[in-house]
């Protein structure tokens, strides 16, 4: 999968202003209700990398979730991280 232009890359992140780019990755930081609500969280972002064949980096501190995305075989971002960025975001509505 080709990496995204800067102009497509600030085009996916005007749709997504939750995320922002920090290097070479998108990130975005989740506060949920509690240690057990995160791994949840965790947990159904996790099946959904799995079936996506892409996986995030993610780093769990009681109730905040930091998700960082980019694809390390393009050596940047491609249109999968901003897919799964998506399919994230539908989890917690």
């Amino acid at each position: 999968m080709p990496r995204l232009s800067e102009a497509e890359i600030a085009e996916h992140l005007a749709q997504r202003p939750d995320w922002s780019l920090e290097d070479n990755e998108i990130v975005r930081t989740f506060r949920l209700a509690n240690f057990p609500a995160a791994i949840a969280f965790v947990t159904h972002v996790a099946f959904l990398a799995e079936a996506a064949g892409h996986h995030p980096d993610i780093d769990i501190r009681y109730n905040r979730v930091r998700i960082a995305l980019t694809t390390h075989d393009a050596g940047g971002l491609t249109e999968k991280d901003f897919a799964l960025a998506s399919a994230i975001d539908e989890i917690l509505g």
